[in-house]
């Protein structure tokens, strides 16, 4: 615990690294004290211009909180070609899935230019759980509201019943033709599985 103290007063990358990581929406709910535990759990990388930071079809297994420089996330379309979908820059994170199961990538990520990242893995979310269960749930209760929202916001664009019986499967009254827009590429609902 001194050591941890002492590296923190004297330390200014420890300083600049929880300055920045308060900052982060994820860790909105973590107190000042806490941050000792989270930064044991970082990992922290750099990629090069054009270096890929995941790959889409990958099995996910971190969440990626950008420090410095700035990533373009693509999804390949039913047509096989990539479609860039977000840029994302220092602040952002992203691979927030990862924390909750260890499923295949839904995009592939690559650095514009040169990037800083802190890697939070899926074990050491499991290793808060046990050791440091308030910051774990702090994390997941964040994740839970994003993604929340993010689930609502692709309901009202494509709506369709998800009836725990059928797996999502039947179409909504609602919408159109298998519950999409013409349109719209095909609805695999992925809802009733891991993931």
């Amino acid at each position: 615990m001194w050591a941890l103290l002492k590296r923190w007063l004297i330390d200014p990358e420890f300083s600049r690294k929880r300055e920045f990581l308060q900052r982060v929406s994820l860790f909105q709910d973590i107190s000042r004290r806490e941050f000792g535990a989270l930064f044991q759990c970082l990992v922290a990388r750099q990629y090069h211009g054009g270096e890929v930071l995941c790959r889409e079809g990958d099995i996910g297994r971190a969440l990626f909180i950008l420090e410095e420089g700035e990533v373009e996330i693509y999804r390949k379309r039913p047509d096989g070609e990539s479609r860039k979908i977000a840029t994302l820059k220092a602040g952002d994170y992203f691979g927030e899935i990862s924390l909750i199961d260890e499923q295949p990538r839904t995009a592939t990520v690559t650095a514009v230019g040169a990037v800083r990242a802190y890697l939070l893995y899926k074990t050491e979310i499991d290793k808060l759980l046990r050791v440091a269960p308030r910051i774990a749930a702090a994390i997941m209760t964040h994740l839970a509201a994003l993604l929340a929202v993010r689930l609502r916001a692709s309901m009202n664009r494509a709506p369709f019943a998800l009836d725990s019986t059928d797996g999502g499967r039947n179409p909504s009254p609602f919408s159109g033709e298998g519950g999409r827009r013409p349109d719209e590429g095909p609805l695999t609902p992925t809802l009733s599985r891991k993931g």
